[in-house]
């Protein structure tokens, strides 16, 4: 019976304390301070913006009238990742955060987007379409002002179906920081620049 007691106990209290560890979610003004962060200044003023409500569910945190769209970064992830990209990969972007949602792996998502565009469901766009990455640790992040101090950028350039022999990029980096085509002749074929260090 003390056994049981005793059981029933820690389980109170582990549930309980995970009850309690909940991602904090930012202001939504800092949210979007911090999700702006990699797109070019001209940019961010205008740029839609998802982050996170009270519950932690992703939404729309202001409208946008340019062509950027930004996500803020994930509070229940480890460390600061933000990314602001071409409105026309958003098709591309919605789906990838519909299948995760639904517990897909990498693998997983990439078949079934791939599948879908053959199919037409979608399309990526026909033009390169820039992604902007910011990304450091939680330790240099500022959760009163939104900035983030000793990052890094990743920039990304969707070319859908592109290859080495059209781009004349390698599939490789040879050295840190130099474009490289990743995914080649897929969908999701992308230049890769950075990070440089």
């Amino acid at each position: 019976m003390k056994r049981l007691v005793g059981l029933f106990i820690v389980l109170i209290t582990v549930n309980a304390y995970s009850q309690e560890i909940k991602p904090e979610i930012l202001p939504a003004e800092i949210q979007i301070k911090t999700a702006v962060l990699p797109a070019p200044e001209a940019d961010k003023a205008n740029a839609m913006v998802y982050g996170y409500n009270t519950d932690g569910e992703l939404v729309i945190l202001r409208e946008g009238t340019n062509n950027l769209v930004c996500i803020a970064d994930d509070p229940a992830m480890e460390g600061i990742s933000v990314s602001c990209y071409s409105i026309g990969l958003e098709p591309f972007m919605k789906r990838g955060r519909e299948l995760t949602a639904e517990g897909k792996n990498t693998k997983e998502k990439r078949e079934i987007q791939g599948a879908e565009v053959a199919a037409g469901k979608w399309q990526m766009p026909i033009v390169p379409s820039m992604l902007y990455v910011y990304y450091g640790k939680d330790d240099n992040y500022n959760k009163e002002t939104g900035e983030l101090t000793d990052a890094q950028y990743r920039y990304v350039i969707y070319t859908p179906f592109a290859t080495v022999a059209s781009t004349g990029l390698p599939s490789k980096p040879h050295e840190k920081g130099m474009p490289w085509l990743m995914d080649p002749g897929t969908f999701r074929a992308h230049i890769m620049v950075g990070p440089f260090n």
